[in-house]
């Protein structure tokens, strides 16, 4: 066997050295594909709304927050159009429920259109239901309520549905009342269910003590997706200089740091982070959440572009994995409160919300 001479392996070496070595930057997608992919999902969903949810309910809200993101960027008026049809359907109301964060998400949308067309009418019914809350703010007796205190956002998922509505719609009308319960609402939330030490967010107080089959604590991804993304929507709102938004920033570069060392291989998030093993199976909107996070972070130089890039365009392309030819997104887990198995199939309006609010930041991220 002929032997390669020390100049020729050392030359090899030089060559090679850099692919298993140095780290590449990582490659942005061109934000025209970025885009397309990103109206080829709002069609499918837009054509696809189901029909047994509510129009005015969490499930179509998350999902218009994410159709709200792609009108912002997009040169088509259709997208911003068919959240008008929806809003002027739903006589701009929130949902039926008075108290309950969920029945609040769908004002964020509202008072975005507001902002785009300036008709106070897209908010007169949000402001008459958070002034009636104001007036009373605590629901005593109703059936949400925690075992051992009173306290109206009482499960995670509440503060992407919650503190960003009371927010936009203080951005809307400069009424103090609605910044500061929204406020306090959160960190009264976080106080309850925000782990210190995980850096992570229980679902709701009934998982304090229970665990995973590997003797882990259970946090539920989308669970934690919520809350990043509620981060962010709040943040986007909250001005530079305000007294809050330094404790804000900190849990989200907390949050942010140790879910990027949950990332999976393939560039998912499992549906419990700390036992991926239990649920093997891919989950698009933990995973979206998360790379709407780590991206808008990014972008707003609150987070290391070196270390939080890569794991977001990791994330994004296994995003992709999930778009199917005619732009249905699947592996999203169903509705529910904790890890779940599921059907790979599964799609919900919520998944492609967080797809869509991902892609927005992406589309934007600087290209080297």
């Amino acid at each position: 066997m002929t032997r390669a001479s020390p100049l020729l392996a050392l030359s090899l070496v030089v060559i090679i050295a850099p692919a298993f070595g140095a780290q590449a930057a990582p490659v942005v997608p061109a934000p025209a594909g970025v885009l397309a992919v990103m109206e080829r999902v709002a069609d499918w969903q837009l054509a696809n709304l189901p029909v047994a949810r509510p129009r005015d309910g969490w499930v179509q809200a998350a999902g218009y927050a994410g159709i709200m993101a792609l009108a912002e960027i997009s040169q088509s008026p259709r997208f911003d159009e068919a959240m008008m049809k929806m809003g002027t359907e739903n006589q701009w109301k929130p949902g039926a429920r008075v108290y309950h964060a969920d029945d609040h998400c769908v004002v964020q949308t509202y008072a975005e259109l507001y902002f785009r067309h300036n008709d106070q009418a897209m908010l007169a019914p949000a402001i008459e239901r958070f002034d009636a809350i104001l007036a009373a703010p605590t629901a005593v007796g109703r059936e949400f309520r925690p075992p051992d205190r009173v306290i109206n956002y009482w499960w995670c998922d509440a503060l992407f549905m919650g503190p960003p509505a009371w927010l936009k719609l203080w951005k809307a009308t400069g009424k103090a009342a609605y910044l500061d319960f929204a406020l306090t609402h959160w960190w009264e939330t976080s106080d309850y269910l925000y782990d210190k030490q995980e850096y992570l967010y229980f679902r709701d107080a009934t998982y304090f003590d229970k665990r995973e089959t590997n003797g882990k604590k259970i946090f539920w991804s989308r669970g934690n997706g919520w809350v990043l993304g509620g981060l962010v929507r709040v943040l986007q709102v909250l001005p530079d200089g305000h007294p809050a938004r330094a404790k804000f920033e900190q849990q989200f570069r907390e949050m942010a740091a140790k879910l990027v060392t949950l990332q999976a291989a393939d560039g998912f998030w499992r549906s419990s982070l700390l036992d991926p093993a239990e649920y093997p199976a891919q989950e698009a909107s933990g995973t979206g959440f998360f790379c709407y996070g780590l991206l808008w972070g990014v972008n707003q130089g609150l987070l290391d572009r070196g270390t939080y890039l890569p794991a977001a365009l990791k994330g994004w392309a296994a995003l992709n994995t999930c778009v199917q030819p005619d732009g249905k997104l699947i592996h999203i887990q169903p509705i529910g409160a904790d890890p779940k198995k599921f059907d790979e199939s599964s799609t919900e309006p919520y998944g492609v919300g967080s797809f869509l609010l991902a892609g927005s930041e992406l589309f934007r991220v600087r290209r080297q």
